[in-house]
């Protein structure tokens, strides 16, 4: 999938999601990167195509979770959710399942916004 068509899928998730979940959305930038910095595969390496879901970072919320936010502090820039393009695309087969894997992803991460733990966002 092109960068352009998986970022106007994110766009569309995004606009599907509930209005009373959107309106609670605020400054909060979506960036679409191939990889993770740090798992950026060697040249050459083939891509990983049938890794579990567990096993690649598919996206990561950078910022300060609104419950966590103060008045007092300083502006450190928006915060925002980066979603690495080619790990979902690894763990899916068809634009269905990337879409399916985007809107998981990104409410996953929104949960990270909104202040939930690991093992809160587990539990639902």
């Amino acid at each position: 999938m092109t960068r352009a068509r998986f970022a106007a899928v994110v766009g569309e998730v995004l606009d599907h999601l509930p209005e009373l979940f959107r309106k609670r959305i605020h400054n909060v930038a979506v960036l679409v990167e191939d990889y993770p910095p740090a798992r950026r595969p060697r040249p050459g390496a083939p891509r990983p195509r049938s890794a579990a879901p567990r096993t690649l970072l598919l996206g990561i919320f950078a910022g300060v979770p609104r419950t966590q936010k103060s008045v007092f502090q300083a502006a450190a820039g928006p915060d925002h959710i980066v979603l690495y393009q080619k790990n979902i695309e690894a763990i899916c087969g068809s634009e269905g399942e990337v879409r399916q894997q985007i809107r998981r992803t990104l409410l996953h991460e929104l949960g990270h916004y909104f202040g939930m733990t690991e093992e809160e966002l587990r539990d639902l």
